[in-house]
């Protein structure tokens, strides 16, 4: 009698403990999450009205941004977009992997230095983060832009299982079927390419709905030609918001094409029941074209050294890791999403592979993360107004160094986020800090350098930091 009363006690133990077992670990990921990574092409900082825009209008994406955290410190790998998207791929630094322009880059023949002889390509020896998800059992796809080498390294070779619309060109012949992407079956006439973007991540999702999942999504959207349903053209060009810098109604109706697509996502998670077990990032390649787009207070933009661009939205929605509605102002940078998946999927980086990136599950959990700086290398020209440079962020501090002239500048963002006020010659104790650190930076990831060139001729080289956009 005594063991059934025994047996009894215990049978009554384990309901209560099951029973309170949703609650308890409401606050932990599945064991493996489901993982969506969402990149924008060329989205500057303030490209979203809960970045502060008074023009764009981005319901979805600011409800993803409801859901999890927002970081106000937002970081691109690099002014451009291959560099960026290598070290999305791979959790390092654009120059570790000697990936450090657009491919195939832009030519100055008769400029006063020359680019080093960088890699045009995403390596095939070089793990990737579908790599190592794919190898811990994951569905894999890439949807959207790739731009990271010819076909022998296309995202079919870097662990998806699917490529659909990638290939080695940065952006597309139209945006309007016909599209003329080879990877990419057309659709009927006139359907928008961000729209069918869309239709197959629904797709896929709703596919691998009953097994892990890892979606790359970076859309071609919004780099040039500017092209954009009318209706919602017309909406804008309607639309009255003063105080603006540049209004491009075309523009705005392209990110009104991404936040719907965001949309699209959020629902079918939501209606497949996944949503809690599915973390989310969104961000961008680089910051927002100048002219086109107003990237102010932020100096500058895209192609340039500046923070404008590559300050770019960044948000994380991570159920169970991320706290709902919430913001950072810790920097955070490309390379940190990689390393985060790795981490809280528990599929581990690499081994024998530099991992720059830093998992932010920490800042998930109100503490600190463990990196004093971030660091730029562009050895390039480019016609955002770009000569070489390198550049680092200590703190609120941030320096820039030009290899032109050898000059240095040096920022305070806590008090001067556009950049405006040169701060070396009156600090010039603080600037020689800060460059003594991004060059054993420099060395330390083996970075290549800008060389004279001998066919140097300023009556031949024309300056073209007119703004222009660049594939």
């Amino acid at each position: 009698m005594s063991n059934l009363i025994s047996r009894q006690a215990l049978l009554l133990t384990i309901s209560a403990v099951v029973w309170l077992m949703p609650t308890t670990m409401a606050a932990h990921p599945a064991a493996k999450p489901n993982v969506i990574v969402v990149l924008v092409d060329d989205m500057g900082w303030k490209d979203l009205s809960c970045q502060g825009s008074p023009l764009y209008e981005t319901p979805h994406i600011d409800r993803l941004a409801n859901a999890g955290v927002r970081f106000t410190n937002g970081y691109a790998a690099c002014t451009v977009c291959s560099p960026t998207r290598a070290a999305m791929m791979t959790g390092a630094y654009p120059a570790r992997l000697h990936i450090t322009d657009w491919i195939a880059g832009h030519s100055r023949p008769f400029a006063k230095l020359n680019a080093p002889d960088w890699q045009l390509f995403l390596p095939l020896d070089t793990a990737t983060v579908a790599e190592r998800l794919k190898g811990a059992g994951y569905a894999t796809a890439a949807i959207g832009k790739w731009h990271l080498g010819d076909e022998p390294y296309y995202p079919e070779h870097h662990g998806f299982d699917d490529n659909i619309g990638g290939y080695h060109r940065g952006q597309p012949p139209s945006y309007f079927a016909p599209y003329k992407i080879p990877t990419l079956t057309e659709g009927p006439d006139g359907e928008y390419l961000t729209d069918r973007e869309a239709d197959e991540a629904v797709r896929f999702i709703t596919q691998h709905r009953d097994r892990p999942f890892f979606l790359y999504l970076p859309h071609y959207c919004v780099h040039t030609p500017i092209q954009a349903k009318k209706d919602v053209t017309a909406k804008y060009a309607a639309k009255t918001v003063t105080g603006l810098r540049v209004k491009n109604a075309a523009y705005a109706a392209m990110v009104e094409s991404v936040d719907d697509a965001m949309g699209r996502i959020l629902d079918t998670v939501d209606s497949l029941g996944i949503r809690d077990s599915t973390a989310i990032f969104f961000t961008s390649d680089n910051g927002g074209l100048f002219n086109v787009t107003d990237n102010a207070p932020l100096r500058a933009g895209k192609g340039s050294a500046y923070e404008g661009g590559v300050r770019v939205p960044f948000i994380v929605s991570w159920p169970g890791q991320t706290k709902a509605g919430t913001t950072s102002d810790v920097p955070a940078i490309t390379m940190d999403v990689p390393a985060t998946i790795l981490e809280l999927t528990g599929v581990g980086d690499a081994p024998n592979q530099a991992l720059d990136g830093r998992s932010l599950a920490p800042v998930f959990a109100g503490k600190p993360l463990d990196r004093d700086a971030l660091y730029w290398h562009y050895p390039h020209y480019h016609p955002g107004g770009a000569t070489p440079y390198s550049a680092i962020r200590a703190g609120t501090w941030r320096l820039v160094h030009f290899y032109e002239d050898g000059r240095n500048e040096l920022y305070d963002l806590a008090t001067d986020s556009g950049e405006a006020h040169d701060l070396a010659a009156h600090q010039p104790a603080r600037a020689t800090e800060l460059k003594q650190k991004l060059d054993t930076w420099l060395a330390a990831v083996g970075a290549q350098f800008p060389t004279p060139n001998p066919a140097y001729d300023p009556s031949k080289d024309r300056a073209k930091a007119t703004g222009k956009q660049a594939r």
